[in-house]
């Protein structure tokens, strides 16, 4: 038998657990079958949920996280697509204005990102112990439009 090449991909599971995707909580909405928290944060920000349904712990980040209205939270973007969402069904007391952390979203966060509905790319910052540096800038309206030419008729 000859030699066998083995080929292994293992960015998530070297680099999966280091990210985390922060999201501020807009507004919340809730009817006699949901609820749901509608949050800054969109599916062409972290795909994974929408694409495959992958799950990513959610904690609350702010200090009076258990002031807020209890229920099982959809968490889900401004974008007007059904799969736009982040989260399903997490047990959570929530308030406008709260930031979440959505855990294990170090991989393929930026890569798998889009410009989807002229949303601009978040930033991304390192983070080390108590130090942090921001790696990426959050691109703006104006840089999706840089390369842009009018075509002359």
């Amino acid at each position: 038998m000859g030699k066998i090449e083995v080929i292994l991909e293992p960015g998530r599971a070297i680099v999966g657990n280091a990210g985390v995707f922060i999201t501020k909580v807009e507004f919340l909405k809730q009817n006699s079958e949901h609820s749901f928290a509608i949050v800054d944060g969109a599916m062409n920000d972290l795909l994974r949920p929408s694409f495959y349904q992958a799950y990513h712990h959610v904690l609350p980040i702010n200090e009076n996280s258990n002031s807020g209205t209890k229920a099982s939270w959809d968490l889900v973007g401004p974008i007007c697509e059904t799969g736009d969402f982040l989260a399903k069904n997490r047990d959570l007391s929530l308030s406008e204005g709260d930031y979440l952390a959505l855990m294990s979203a170090g991989a393929y966060g930026f890569t798998m990102s889009s410009n989807y509905n002229t949303r601009p790319r978040v930033a991304e910052v390192m983070v080390s112990d108590d130090t942090h540096q921001l790696v990426r800038e959050r691109e703006t309206v104006q840089d999706l439009f840089a390369n842009e030419h009018l075509y002359e008729i």
